[in-house]
């Protein structure tokens, strides 16, 4: 055979394999899809953005975190610091953030001035109890007030149409002062407050820990607390309808680990109080004093304790319509 026509042979042999290949590589299987069954993009675990205020009641979230409690749910938290209550109002409002840590009072002002119900509680966060206060009246160092009825005609600090007013007005009552009797000072920001009460500018404040006992530290007198009435104080996780609607597993494993972080806290605080420091502005002189107490487990507020706030509100004229218990709570996360 001669060069060229072997050359030839060669050439037609080579394109013939060459068509095999292309051919065999159209038959064979695509490459996995990234779309989910349903045709929807598998995006992975969802994301959960909550708002958290620097408050005590906060350290579960940061604690679930650290022990990497949400990974093993299936979810991944996003856990966005706010500077006040109205701040994260506005997140909560304007879907920017899916959860939060709040109050009764808040999620039922909310959901009557929506229309509907965009809110609803999920569990329980942190209470008072016969031995545990959430909240303080606290009177300033130079106004010799230690007992409630001193309180009368008196200036306090407070944040008006908030749980901090609606506390204020429950507490006094039960302390038999009629609320109707004190001057109450709108003072929305708590460290304002903290500032006014050290400088006897007002008579007394209301305030939460960690700053109740900084003020106390520094010469403030506890003339009344909410372990007198621990029903009144609460605080509370809640959820926007429409996020819990679309994303229920994540709202659940959200809470799991929520609930998986209460349990390591009750069992040993001290071992996360870096965390407590970390996260919720532990004033200095309290470094070495003020550390975590054990937190409800796996609870919800009571139809009493709604019914109360709902009362108030209605007294107050935050809300112009009642509100039911199933209105405020979704009690199907703790069956």
């Amino acid at each position: 055979m001669s060069s060229k026509s072997s050359s030839s042979s060669t050439f037609v042999l080579f394109a013939l394999l060459l068509l095999a290949a292309l051919a065999l590589t159209g038959c064979a299987a695509p490459p996995p899809s990234s779309q989910a069954p349903d045709g929807q993009a598998d995006a992975g675990p969802v994301t959960v953005r909550v708002g958290l205020l620097p408050i005590t009641d906060v350290v579960p979230f940061y604690v679930a975190q650290a022990e990497n409690f949400y990974a093993a749910e299936g979810v991944e938290a996003e856990l966005i610091p706010v500077n006040s209550g109205a701040e994260r109002d506005t997140l909560i409002q304007a879907d920017a953030i899916d959860c939060q840590l709040t109050d009764l009072h808040n999620v039922i002002l909310i959901n009557a001035g929506e229309g509907d119900i965009k809110l609803r509680v999920i569990s329980s966060a942190r209470k008072a109890t016969p031995d545990l206060a959430q909240f303080f009246l606290l009177s300033a160092a130079q106004s010799g007030i230690a007992e409630p009825a001193q309180l009368a005609g008196k200036r306090i600090g407070i944040s008006e149409n908030t749980v901090i007013e609606y506390w204020t007005d429950r507490l006094l009552a039960g302390a038999g002062v009629d609320p109707a009797t004190v001057e109450k000072v709108n003072v929305p920001q708590i460290p304002v407050r903290l500032e006014l009460l050290g400088s006897g500018q007002i008579d007394a404040a209301v305030l939460p820990d960690p700053l109740a006992s900084l003020a106390q530290l520094t010469g403030a007198t506890n003339v009344i607390d909410d372990t007198a009435q621990p029903q009144i104080g609460l605080s509370i996780l809640s959820c926007s309808t429409a996020f819990i609607a679309e994303h229920r597993d994540a709202v659940q494993g959200l809470l799991n680990a929520w609930d998986q972080a209460v349990v390591a806290i009750n069992a040993d605080p001290a071992q996360f109080q870096n965390i407590l420091i970390e996260n919720t502005r532990v004033p200095d002189p309290l470094l070495d004093r003020y550390t975590l107490t054990a937190f409800p487990v796996e609870e919800l507020p009571t139809m009493d304790q709604v019914q109360d706030v709902v009362d108030w509100a209605m007294e107050k004229g935050v809300i112009d319509a009642p509100m039911g218990y199933d209105d405020v709570v979704d009690a199907s996360f703790r069956q």
